[in-house]
Order: C-alpha cells, then structure tokens, then sequence
C-alpha cells in the first residue's frame, strides 16, 4: 500500500468504478412521511443522499483522503461539492457549490446549508471559485495553459488561497451529482488530477423494480448510484465496508435526524 503511490502516482489513473443498486424503499416512506413539514425549504431526494454521504463519510474516515505528491493527507473537514445550473436550459450557466459539514450537522441543518447555496445560485451570485475560473476561461489560449500550469503547481504545493479552494468542487471529499432529477441513471464521471476531490458520486433516477426476498417477489423503490474513487486512498475491504455503512443509513432513514458523528 504504501508503494501504490509510486506505483501510480497519477489520481486520473488510480480511480476505480463501482455499480451499487439499494433499496431505498424504507427512505421513499421517510421521505413522503417529512417533506411537508417545512414550507419554506422543501425536502428533497438529494438532502437526505446528502446527509447518508456525509454521515457514512465521518464514520469511515479514510474516505476522507487525499494524495498530493505522493503523499497522503487527511482532511480536517468533510466538505459535499455539487454542480448546479441557474436553470434547466441547454444554455443556463453552471455554478460550484461546497458546503462544510460540521460535527453537528444532521438531515435539518444540510437542508439548509445546501438550498442556501442553491438560493444564492438562482440569484445569479457567483463565488469566489466562480468568478477566478470565470477570467482564466476568457485569457487567450496561449494565456490559458501557462496559467493553468502555474495554478496546478500551487496546487500541488498547497499554495492557493484557501477563499478559492473552500469554493472549489476539486477540493470536496465528496463530489455528487444528481442525475435523478432529470431522469437518468448513474454513470461514472472520472477524477481529476487537479485537486483533492478522492471520490466522485452520481445518484440515479429511483424506480420500481422486482426484488426477490425470502423467496417472493416485491416491488421495491431501488436506486442506483455510480461512485469513482481513488482506490490508493484505502483498500477494498475497507470501500466495500463503507457502502454497507451507507446501504444500511438508506434502509434506516431515521438515522439522518441524528448529528452525523453519531
């Protein structure tokens, strides 16, 4: 394990591609039995996906992981990246959005973080990563790549502010992105080798779907998801464990209520 890095030392290189299908039918009727508790901030699908990330995250640490220069680093926080457009248009434009997780944080206070994030999104107010990635991608080509090759050596070396990097989806523990809300399943979605991002989730779209349990057949509400992860940062034992740590918060919804260190 510890030569992996050398062995490849390449992130874009070292991800792996796992297929997980869970019944979520137990979190379908959590969540049409709360979604209309609050008005004002509705309760959706990737709320609480996002709570069970974060949550499965904190309880198996090492998917907190980076490697930069060969060399492994724990992250201090748990931070959830995502892509949102302003609207549903082949032409809206794309906004990156993090939110740090804190200790504390359960289903109520990540519904909050995340639609205040989507809220500022759909007010056209661009962050601080937004608006730098926004002038590189005007510079001329030449411009481009030797700015672009300045910035990945900072990266490298950990010398980028931290007001670009906190906004930066290439520097979240988890990357997400919900492809259910516009009616496609999971795929796989490569990582960088800018950045720290290790793991990189896409939800698919939840269906009815034949089940066979104890020898009868059910319908079930089944999802799918995609993840790509940096297999350096841990081994299999560990990964395949993790998702049985995620699979069972899905099948215990009521597990989201409670502060994720728990």
């Amino acid at each position: 394990h510890g030569l992996m890095t050398y062995v490849k030392p390449s992130r874009a290189d070292s991800d792996v591609y796992i297929n997980q299908k869970i019944d979520v039918t137990n979190l379908v009727k959590y969540y049409e039995k709360n979604r209309k508790k609050d008005e004002n901030i509705k309760l959706t699908y990737f709320h609480l996906f996002c709570t069970a990330f974060a949550k499965t995250v904190y309880n198996r640490p090492l998917l907190n992981r980076f490697i930069i220069n060969k060399r492994f680093y724990d992250r201090k926080h748990i931070k959830l990246a995502f892509v949102a457009k302003r609207e549903f248009t082949d032409d809206s434009e794309e906004n990156m959005s993090v939110i740090t997780v804190e200790n504390q944080d359960n289903l109520e206070t990540l519904k909050q973080k995340i639609s205040g994030q989507v809220k500022n999104i759909r007010s056209s107010k661009m962050n601080s990563a937004d608006k730098f990635m926004d002038t590189i991608g005007k510079l001329p080509g030449f411009l481009k790549k030797i700015v672009m090759g300045i910035i990945k050596f900072a990266d490298n070396h950990d010398l980028i502010p931290e007001s670009l990097t906190c906004n930066s989806i290439y520097h979240a523990s988890v990357l997400v992105s919900n492809l259910g809300s516009i009616k496609c399943g999971a795929i796989y979605h490569n990582l960088t080798d800018f950045g720290t991002n290790s793991i990189l989730i896409t939800i698919g779209e939840i269906k009815d779907e034949p089940v066979v349990i104890d020898g009868k057949v059910e319908i079930r509400k089944m999802c799918e998801f995609g993840t790509n992860l940096d297999e350096r940062i841990a081994d299999g034992y560990y990964f395949v464990k993790s998702l049985k740590v995620f699979e069972y918060i899905l099948q215990n919804p009521e597990l989201l209520n409670d502060p994720i260190n728990t």
